[in-house]
């Protein structure tokens, strides 16, 4: 048993014996001098014959307040005017959080409840069972509430969903504010200095300033971060990679409101057919109903076999060099339709592939070349830094918003598969790799597969063992593959549209929950995990970093100007 016996001066009101009281739910008569408000968290105790007291604690689902002796609507102007005798009723409905010892028996009609608070809230809640607690925000009581760092760093589970309406469910902001909580928290202890994550930015420029302070930060907002235990602040370590601008010999990346501390990415040929990326090319939704799956990977196996031609990245196929990603659309369109060469017409298309799936394939590839030749060309030094490369910072955040949708699921899909081939070739959880993914509807549809999609399953159901955790966010969750979903072990929602609450996916969330979540304000999270079986109402403080160009401060850079050749990581909060 835990916490001190309940008393009649802690009361707030007694169990309802006109309601059904249940081991999972019950309903608490409010006493006229007190309130219940929702989250609030209440603990009783039932008295077991031969067994010591049995100890219920749980979480305000809804509140209620009635007029006791109204028959009809019009007797509320009665009762205001003192002709009609009435009193006022409060109720409360509780969802059952934690039972001890674990004997589940409803608590009895009359029973004396409680508001838990200190260390018996945090029991209620299993905090006292987790050994590595993560800040998720603050509850309704103005405390931190917490998850369990086991079920998302793979120990015991991992990888995080959020879903929620666009614009309004601020769920990229909630993402980076759980890294900020891993990264500059005490949670990862010394691992945080080698933890590192990828973050894709598809939406504007607004992850591109992490590292700067936001100057829109008031104090009472900056001291939500301390109760929270954080340091308010930029993250202390990114990187931004952009990709060139179009037609620009000197690959300047494509950005227009940073101008420093941003490396371009592009691939050259050589990286291209070396590493059989064709595939990547094939990955919208339109490719995976189509049945030219063979034709990519023989082209892909026969671009292969070239050799480096110089130092450029330039490449040779069958004695042709190519140059330009329009070189190489030229060439697999020759080969794989020379009807004049059954030969090589068979090696590179495949066996026994009709007129039709040929001409499919060549017109899928060549309408990708206004996509992907500003990604994907040669004429660049071999050594020359224009890779996606997270080892030089804790943050890498990839923008993609000056991408067509194909380019982006090709970027999407080729940096994803290296992490994760990098994870399996170093066959050590350690150090964690953490990947921000926003609109993982349209990476990882419900129906029909893809490379990205495989990839993402790889990641949803091998990741854990591995150490690569996925933080995916969608608006949808009806709309992303289950496996994935079901994989996640921390569920999220914000503001969710009132026709997707009502999917099934959305089932963990109790039928008041699901109708709190349409109204949800901005800054407002309904949280799941494994140990708790009520979802946490968590509020998490605006960002401390800035989100846009007009909230930009001054950067980490300035301030590491003052500790020329210190560790950038020294100077994290401790």
């Amino acid at each position: 048993m835990y916490g001190p016996p309940v008393t009649d001066s802690a009361l707030v009101g007694r169990v309802l014996g006109t309601e059904d009281a249940t081991p999972l739910e019950f309903w608490v008569a409010v006493d006229p001098g007190e309130y219940l408000q929702l989250d609030d968290v209440v603990v009783c105790e039932r008295a077991v014959p031969g067994r010591e007291p049995v100890r219920l604690a749980g979480i305000v689902a809804q509140v209620r307040a009635r007029h006791e002796g109204a028959r009809f609507d019009s007797d509320v102007f009665l009762i205001a005017d003192g002709v009609l005798p009435a009193e006022v009723a409060e109720a409360a409905q509780v969802l059952t959080t934690r039972v001890e010892p674990e004997v589940y028996v409803p608590p009895t009609p009359g029973t004396g409840v409680c508001r838990a608070t200190g260390d018996e809230r945090d029991t209620a809640l299993y905090f006292d069972k987790m050994e590595r607690h993560l800040p998720i925000g603050l509850g309704r009581d103005g405390r931190t509430l917490f998850a369990n760092l086991d079920f998302i760093d793979g120990t015991r589970g991992a990888h995080i969903n959020i879903s929620g309406i666009s614009g309004v469910a601020t769920k990229t902001s909630y993402a980076t504010f759980l890294l900020y909580a891993l990264f500059h928290g005490n949670v990862l202890g010394a691992a945080a200095q080698h933890t590192k994550a990828l973050i894709f930015n598809v939406k504007g420029e607004d992850l591109l300033f992490l590292d700067h302070d936001n100057k829109k930060l008031d104090d009472a907002e900056r001291a939500k971060y301390y109760a929270l235990g954080l340091q308010p602040g930029p993250f202390r370590s990114v990187t931004v990679f952009a990709p060139t601008r179009p037609g620009d010999q000197n690959a300047t990346p494509d950005v227009a409101s940073r101008s420093t501390g941003v490396q371009a990415f592009w691939w050259t040929l050589e990286e291209f057919c070396r590493d059989e990326l064709l595939p990547f090319v094939f990955a919208d939704a339109e490719d995976e109903r189509n049945q030219y799956t063979m034709v990519i990977h023989n082209v892909a196996r026969q671009l292969a076999r070239g050799v480096p031609a110089g130092d450029d990245g330039a490449w040779v196929v069958e004695g042709e060099t190519l140059r330009t990603y329009g070189d190489l659309v030229e060439l697999i369109g020759r080969r794989v339709s020379d009807d004049d060469d059954a030969e090589t017409q068979r090696a590179w298309a495949g066996p026994a592939i009709t007129r039709g799936t040929i001409n499919a394939f060549l017109r899928r590839l060549m309408s990708s070349q206004r996509a992907l030749s500003r990604l994907v060309f040669a004429d660049v030094r071999r050594g020359t830094k224009h890779g996606i490369d997270s080892d030089g910072s804790q943050v890498a955040v990839i923008d993609l918003h000056n991408l067509p949708d194909r380019a982006q699921r090709f970027v999407v899909g080729v940096t994803l598969r290296r992490a994760f081939d990098r994870k399996e070739l170093a066959g050590s959880r350690e150090p964690l790799q953490f990947v921000v993914l926003d609109e993982l509807n349209k990476y990882a549809p419900r129906d029909g597969t893809s490379p990205i999609k495989e990839i993402l399953l790889d990641i949803a159901e091998r990741g854990r063992s591995l150490g690569i955790v996925l933080i995916g966010a969608q608006q949808t969750a009806s709309e992303v593959e289950r496996r994935i979903i079901s994989n996640s072990s921390i569920r999220v929602t914000g503001r969710l549209d009132a026709a997707e609450a009502a999917r099934p996916e959305y089932g963990f969330l109790p039928a008041a929950h699901r109708q709190r979540a349409t109204i949800a304000k901005p800054g407002t999270m309904f949280v799941m995990q494994p140990e708790i079986p009520v979802p946490l109402v968590v509020e998490f403080p605006f960002p401390a970093w800035a989100t846009r160009p007009d909230e930009q401060g001054g950067s980490v850079s300035d301030e590491l100007a003052t500790h020329v050749g210190d560790d950038p990581f020294d100077l994290l909060p401790d």
